[in-house]
C-alpha cells in the first residue's frame, strides 16, 4: 500500500501571522489558520504550500555572514521581464536587498533579500527551457 504524501516548507518566527501576511501578498496567496494560531499556513492555485510556525525562542538567521552556512531559502520564480517589478513589489512589503550587486552590472537573474523575519529568499529568472531536437 502506497501512503499519500505532500510536504510543505514551515519557517520558524516570532510573529507567525505577521510573516504569513508578507508572504501570502508576495505570493499571491492565502492564509490558513486551522486549530493552532501559532502555525499559519500560506497556500495560493499556482501550487504555493508554504507554512510559518510561532518559536517562542526565535533568532532570525544569520546569514550572508561568512562564517555561517545559509541553511535553505526559498527561489521565488519570476518571467525575465517582470525582475525589477517583483523587487520593487517584496522591498515594498518588507523584504530587505541582501546582494546589492553592481547597479551599472546589467539585468541579474538572481537577486537575494530577508523576510520580514530575517530569513533568506531569493527572486530568480525561470530557467531557460530546453527544446529537444
Amino acid at each position: 500500500m502506497t501512503v499519500g504524501k505532500t510536504s510543505v516548507l514551515v519557517l520558524d518566527c516570532a510573529e507567525p501571522m505577521e510573516l504569513a501576511q508578507f508572504y501570502a501578498a508576495l505570493l499571491e496567496a492565502e492564509t490558513r489558520i486551522g486549530s493552532d494560531p501559532d502555525f499559519v499556513e500560506i497556500v495560493g492555485n499556482t501550487g504555493v504550500h508554504l507554512a510559518v510556525r510561532r518559536d517562542h525562542g526565535y533568532a532570525p538567521p544569520s546569514w550572508p555572514r561568512p562564517e555561517d552556512s545559509q541553511q535553505a531559502h526559498l527561489r521565488i520564480l519570476v518571467d525575465p521581464g517582470d525582475m525589477d517589478e517583483a523587487e520593487r513589489e517584496a522591498i515594498g512589503l518588507g523584504a530587505r536587498p541582501v546582494d546589492t550587486g553592481d547597479i551599472n552590472s546589467g539585468l541579474r537573474d538572481v537577486r537575494v533579500y530577508t523576510d520580514p523575519a530575517g530569513h533568506s529568499f531569493s527572486l530568480s529568472v525561470y530557467p531557460a527551457r530546453r527544446t529537444e531536437s
